[in-house]
């Protein structure tokens, strides 16, 4: 069952890409909604000794959900930026560190 989960994880990921390439906000929450009940369907799973199907398909979605991460932080950072610049004040959404 773990490998028809990590199937389903694969194809979720690849419609979040897409969705992210379209700005899909619907298909975006459909998507984080799917992953995370997958990650409940998952979370039972031994990590004990998984098959070499279930390792190719878990470093397969491992890659994806990095892809889309990247993604998604590039995707915040240019609207960051941008209302940085619309209000003349750079760093408006940035943390400021604590020394």
């Amino acid at each position: 069952m773990t490998a028809e989960h990590l199937r389903q994880m694969i194809a979720v990921l690849e419609a979040e890409r897409q969705a992210l390439a379209t700005l899909d906000l619907d298909a975006l929450l459909a998507t984080a909604q799917r992953k995370q009940g997958l990650c409940a369907e998952l979370e039972p799973a031994s990590p004990a000794a998984p098959d070499a199907e279930c390792r190719a398909l878990a470093e397969s979605a491992r890659a994806l959900n990095e892809v889309n991460r990247r993604v998604r932080n590039l995707l915040a950072a240019q609207v960051s930026a941008r209302i940085d610049a619309l209000v003349d004040r750079p760093g408006t959404y940035r943390v400021a560190r604590v020394a």
